[in-house]
């Protein structure tokens, strides 16, 4: 029987959602807030917890520096910028609110690396997700990568606006099709009866629960700035997004 989350994760619908009324499920021992509901990703695949903030009931803000999952991944607690979330008890009604700018330039730098990961054809062995800067390791026997001849294949998929969007199978599905499975390192979470996929338009599909922009032409531009060889065959590819 699949357990019941803790926590309902709107962002998994909407990324575009800044902010939302929640309610205080429990205060741990170190002060992380669980909520019922979060607009906050929790780090995980590569990519950071998002950061915001808390207004309590009193108007008074908790400043969140990051945000996990609990112990057996049911839960998503905000972890306070300060030791203790003071004040705040089960029952509280919070607004939760994201750093916008933060999640909007995660949300380019991690769609940029589904454009990388579509283009690369080659199983993907670790990343990172950064603001406006990531990496992907490929398992690639032999190198043949050109940094600059990606920049302009990566140019193209976002000039040539395609739409980004997810759906949701079973895990049986999911079982049964193995070869959308992109990531070595990371597999899709299971217990939860469905796996999320997220589909770049005639591009890419493969399970993912990170946040990413609307169409490709919303990353903006993305230069190739290194290509590293990290052992006889994993090569690690770095991309900067924009202004990074």
């Amino acid at each position: 029987m699949t357990a019941p989350q803790l926590t309902e994760e709107l962002f998994r619908e909407d990324a575009y959602l800044k902010s939302c009324p929640a309610r205080v499920v429990s205060v741990n021992a170190r002060g992380g807030v669980l909520l019922d509901r979060t607009v906050f990703y929790p780090t995980g695949g590569g990519q950071p917890g998002d950061r915001g903030r808390l207004v309590g009931p009193d108007g008074r803000t908790i400043a969140i520096a990051t945000t996990v999952y609990d112990a057996d991944g049911r839960g998503i607690v905000h972890v306070p910028a300060e030791s203790m979330a003071k004040g705040l008890a089960p029952g509280d009604e919070v607004t939760a609110e994201i750093d916008w700018d933060l999640r909007h330039r995660h949300m380019r730098t991690h769609t940029a690396l589904h454009l990388l990961c579509a283009l690369v054809a080659f199983p993907v062995t670790g990343g990172q997700v950064g603001p406006l800067e990531g990496r992907l390791d490929f398992d690639i026997p032999d190198a043949g990568l050109d940094k600059d001849e990606l920049t302009t294949r990566l140019h193209a998929e976002i000039a040539a606006d395609r739409a980004v969007g997810h759906r949701w199978i079973s895990e049986e599905e999911m079982a049964a099709r193995p070869e959308l499975i992109r990531t070595m390192s990371v597999k899709p979470p299971t217990g939860r009866g469905r796996v999320r996929l997220v589909e770049i338009e005639g591009l890419d599909l493969q399970p993912c629960g990170g946040t990413h922009v609307r169409r490709t032409s919303q990353i903006g531009r993305v230069t190739v700035t290194k290509i590293e060889k990290k052992g006889a065959i994993n090569r690690r590819i770095r991309i900067v997004v924009g202004d990074a």
